[in-house]
């Protein structure tokens, strides 16, 4: 951790629950002096959005024109952004005339990778024996927190301490639903949890993952069913195989296969065998980095580990070439041989940049499988601290709801008298008839409702505690105008935290304004003259309610996912269901319909565009993955301002013991 020969500070990351950050932090400004700790920065740097959005301001566009196309532009602003208009789908398909912006774009691109402002590091403070004034230079956020206007490398080459405080809200996930579960168990113990145990495994095994820490992005849930993982040693290898650096150097295949026993374990040298022999011959963790540095190159632990931190930092070309010629002249001194040698510098050069180390991949994959098996076996409280802890992990609220779902987690709708602040579990009484296993239900909370503040749920929480159930919306809008907006009344109707005292949603809004304005004394006349009266309006229809419910909450809260009811008119088509398509075969054309979820274009080794998205309906999620020639068609559509449902056709890909649709064609819904 910190070797004589180390050529800088070691970075001390501490991990701990979201709410406690500002409380940790406390204790480090108190424990050192305030003159002697501060935040580190970040160089905030022109790119694509933001440079468009600022100098299309300089140059007077309106503000409707700019914010349209700096929705659509991906990735920076370079010399070919006018031909991006004809290779990017969404852009090419907008209608924006790429002509009117020439001027725009060539300014944005003259400022690439330019500063445009200094930010505020989320968990970094350097600390130093000396005033740090004397130091760094200094100054002040907007929020008033002083700041180095050094970033973590500066902070680095100064040889000052660097504590990276990383608040996670897995965390504070765990820590809650532990809670929950101590009411009712108060023996259990997340610090004993059975590292061995084998439901949890199985649960893995099977990818069956959404909701685990670190094992349930898309990469990872193909991963498992491959890798079937049996310890927890292979867990550490999973967490460290889908990164960057491993995906990057192509490790991953010959990894799967080395395990199975598909293809013979074989080193470049044998000096790696010693290194590579746990790994199964691949580089999945940065200590092996620095030793084979030391083993193939004869540096010495300092060198290998500076090699390390210039690989990091270093960004050109040229900079990369310098390196591999010093690493290949080192190894040739030692007798071995350009070729091999120029390899495992190539095998190396990703991980150091990308890679974890092996203590943090052990460390993420403890909190990993103790996430895997309170979802096995406690299902109702770790879901229902997911939604108190929103946004957090892969999947929105409705996709952590249907999972809760289908493993036979009642999720109850809002209740303006049952309901508190966060999402909490409601156990049946003794000798009522509870959910699949027994299991609580998980009731939502006033903290899903959108634009709500805190003050405004305190404030509906006191008045109930001090008089009681409210009796219905002019009883709520009575005891608590002028405390709670009028808008967060009215969502809260839409969304049917009222239905239990007045079930017709259109009557109980017309009420509710009517309530409002006399108690301001501004009633409309005909409102006076019937006062009395209710008036006969027909209520929103099912889709209308289940609209309005998730628009409000983001949770489908009465078990119709919005493609059920599209769903007759779908199978009429041929149209299948994500449950029909996992049964279906390797190879066979389908077509499905859902949701789509986090459509994304992460960097590819060969530089071509493939988008992977996910489409979720009623019985679950499916991967799609989309080749850029399918993508330059019809892609478009996938990351424009609202992306529509979409119905997908293509082939089915089982090849590597995952599930994918190989798109050829997508439409909207």
């Amino acid at each position: 951790f910190r070797g004589r020969g180390r050529a800088g500070r070691p970075t001390h990351d501490l991990a701990f629950p979201r709410r406690s950050r500002d409380q940790v932090a406390d204790y480090v400004y108190r424990r050192y002096g305030a003159g002697h700790v501060a935040a580190v920065c970040t160089y905030q740097t022109y790119r694509g959005r933001a440079a468009i959005r600022d100098f299309g301001k300089v140059l007077e566009f309106p503000d409707d024109e700019i914010d349209r196309l700096a929705k659509r532009w991906y990735g920076s602003v370079g010399d070919d952004a006018l031909e991006r208009f004809e290779r990017v789908p969404e852009l090419r398909d907008s209608g924006i005339a790429a002509g009117r912006y020439r001027r725009l774009l060539e300014a944005c691109a003259a400022v690439r990778g330019f500063p445009r402002h200094l930010g505020t590091h989320l968990g970094g403070l350097v600390i130093s024996r000396r005033p740090l004034v004397e130091v760094t230079p200094l100054q002040r956020s907007a929020k008033g927190i002083v700041v180095s206007q050094f970033d973590k490398r500066g902070v680095e080459d100064l040889g000052l301490v660097k504590l990276d405080l990383l608040p996670l809200r897995t965390f504070g996930a765990v820590d809650d639903a532990v809670r929950a579960i101590q009411t009712r168990d108060p023996g259990f113990d997340d610090q004993r949890v059975p590292l061995d145990d084998q439901a949890t495994f199985r649960m893995i095994r099977r990818g069956e993952t959404v909701g685990v820490f670190q094992l349930e992005s898309p990469a990872q849930r193909a991963l498992h069913p491959r890798l079937k993982a049996e310890t927890m040693e292979d867990i550490v290898a999973s967490v460290a195989i889908i990164r960057p650096g491993p995906i990057k150097g192509n490790m991953v295949e010959p990894f799967l296969r080395r395990r199975r026993g598909e293809e013979p374990v074989t080193y470049l040298h044998p000096k790696l065998k010693p290194i590579l022999e746990k790994t199964w011959g691949v580089v999945l963790f940065q200590e092996q980095v620095i030793e084979i540095a030391t083993a193939i190159a004869g540096f010495t632990p300092g060198e290998a580990d500076r090699l390390r931190r210039v690989m990091t930092h270093a960004r050109s070309h040229e900079d990369m070439e310098e390196i591999g010629r010093h690493f290949v002249d080192k190894a040739r001194r030692r007798g071995i041989s350009d070729e091999v040698a120029r390899t495992v510098f190539s095998y190396i050069q990703g991980y150091a940049s990308y890679g974890f180390c092996e203590a943090h991949a052990a460390a993420f994959a403890t909190t990993a499988f103790k996430t895997a098996y309170l979802i096995r076996h406690y299902p109702a409280e770790f879901f229902a601290a997911v939604l108190r802890h929103q946004p957090m992990g892969y999947y929105p609220p409705n996709t952590v709801a249907l999972e809760a779902r289908r493993r036979g987690v009642k999720i109850l709708p809002l209740d303006i008298n049952a309901s508190g602040g966060p999402c909490t579990v409601e156990y049946p009484a003794p000798g009522a008839r509870a959910g699949r296993g027994g299991r609580g239900a998980i009731r939502l909370g006033f903290c899903r409702v959108k634009g709500i503040r805190q003050e405004e749920i305190e404030a509906i929480l006191a008045a109930r505690d001090r008089d009681g159930p409210f009796r219905d919306v002019v009883d709520f809008a009575r005891r608590l105008r002028g405390r709670v907006a009028r808008d967060t009344a009215e969502r809260l109707v839409r969304c049917g935290a009222f239905d239990g005292v007045e079930p017709h949603r259109r009557r109980a809004l017309w009420r509710l304004a009517r309530a409002w304005r006399q108690g301001e004394g501004r009633a409309a006349p005909l409102e006076v003259l019937a006062a009395g009266d209710d008036p006969d309006l027909p209520d929103f229809d099912e889709r209308e309610r289940w609209l309005h419910t998730y628009d409000v909450l983001g949770i489908d809260v009465h078990y119709r996912h919005f493609m059920t009811f599209f769903r007759e008119s779908l199978r009429r088509r041929g149209v299948m269901d994500t449950r029909q398509v996992r049964r279906a075969r390797h190879g066979t054309w389908i077509e499905t319909a859902g949701v789509v979820i986090r459509p994304h274009r992460p960097p590819t080794r060969s530089g071509r565009t493939i988008v992977y998205f996910m489409l979720e309906d009623e019985h679950g999620i499916i991967d799609v993955t989309m080749f850029e020639d399918v993508y330059r068609e019809q892609g478009g559509i996938l990351f424009g301002e609202a992306v529509p449902p979409l119905v997908v056709a293509g082939r089915l890909d089982r090849k590597r013991g995952g599930l994918t649709v190989v798109a050829r064609r997508v439409r909207p819904l």
